[in-house]
């Protein structure tokens, strides 16, 4: 399906996630909440995902205004990532996710070895 079906529903969770609505989009955002990163490091940080969709992820970010691009002109040419300002306004909404997994995967242990 289009991704642009969602973007421009009527409905406000469409919309947040034609934006956030793959695996790894909150996670990227989460490893970018406090600082900046270049590419090699957010692979090496969340390591089970693959280059092209780390590649697809930070381009679709870019393109949603979450993330910033940073080119540095230098031998070797580097690149940087930051959350923009509204990319930062997701971090609160990304820690209570974090925050209910906590909560309901300790429960779910629990249940386990009872």
């Amino acid at each position: 399906m289009n991704k642009d079906v969602f973007k421009y529903s009527d409905c406000p969770v469409y919309r947040s996630m034609s934006i956030l609505g793959t695996r790894w989009k909150p996670i990227v955002i989460y490893m970018l909440r406090d600082h900046k990163a270049r590419f090699g490091q957010l692979h090496a940080s969340i390591g089970t995902i693959s280059k092209k969709v780390l590649t697809d992820t930070l381009k679709e970010l870019e393109a949603d205004g979450i993330l910033f691009r940073e080119e540095f002109k230098e031998m070797p040419p580097r690149v940087e990532y930051t959350l923009t300002h509204k990319g930062k306004t997701l971090i609160p909404i990304i820690i209570q996710l974090a925050r209910w997994d906590n909560e309901h995967y300790e429960a779910k242990q629990v249940e386990k070895t009872a």
